[in-house]
């Protein structure tokens, strides 16, 4: 049996009889909304004036990226389940929600004052960012951890990373209904930094609980 047999064989082993792979996903990432939603609704909730917010484009960006980066991650991580998996194929997609950070950046650094950007990066609230987000994140990150044992990824640190990727944009994504920090930069820094919290910890989850 060459390598290329040998891979195609322990992939099929490790498929596990019973539902299909896709429903298996689908009610992965559904379980994952509704672990963060709950952690959201019970540690912050919405902020006071989510309806006023929701007319402005800087916080409607923050959603654009939070969503564009759980999408992305969580598709990444279900290619990266298989042994199969050209992690390298997966790049391009990966880097679309760093692009429309370094957009938004971009385009705030033009529309405000050089003398305000380091009130807006600070922000008002980038200690509770840095906590919330990953302690809203902790349950799909053990989720989506879980139900990867399900494939047989050949590089379990790099699955569970995507998977600590796909967990911090879903976790972002409710937190930014409470954020009321809005600035791209702001969310350049902190979400970033948040969310590559989760993102160790899942590929350090990956390596112990993705070994084959």
């Amino acid at each position: 049996m060459d390598t290329n047999d040998l891979i195609k064989a322990l992939a099929a082993d490790n498929r596990r009889p019973g539902l299909p792979m896709n429903t298996v996903w689908s009610g992965v990432a559904i379980g994952a909304l509704v672990l963060a939603g709950v952690a959201f609704s019970i540690l912050l909730g919405p902020r006071p004036d989510i309806a006023a917010a929701a007319e402005t484009v800087r916080f409607l960006f923050k959603f654009v990226v939070t969503i564009a980066l759980a999408a992305v991650a969580f598709a990444a991580m279900r290619v990266a389940a298989w042994p199969d998996a050209d992690p390298r194929k997966l790049m391009p997609y990966l880097a679309v929600a760093p692009a429309l950070v370094v957009g938004g950046v971009l385009l705030e650094l033009l529309a405000v004052p050089s003398d305000t950007w380091t009130t807006k990066l600070v922000g008002t609230n980038y200690l509770v960012c840095m906590t919330f987000i990953p302690l809203i994140g902790l349950a799909p990150l053990a989720l989506f951890l879980l139900a990867l044992r399900h494939g047989a990824p050949a590089r379990p640190g790099f699955a569970g990373a995507l998977a600590g990727l796909a967990a911090g944009g879903i976790a972002a994504t409710f937190y930014a209904a409470h954020c009321p920090d809005d600035s791209p930069l702001f969310v350049a820094t902190w979400y970033t930094i948040a969310v590559l919290m989760l993102t160790v910890l899942g590929a350090l989850g990956g390596r112990w609980a993705l070994r084959w």
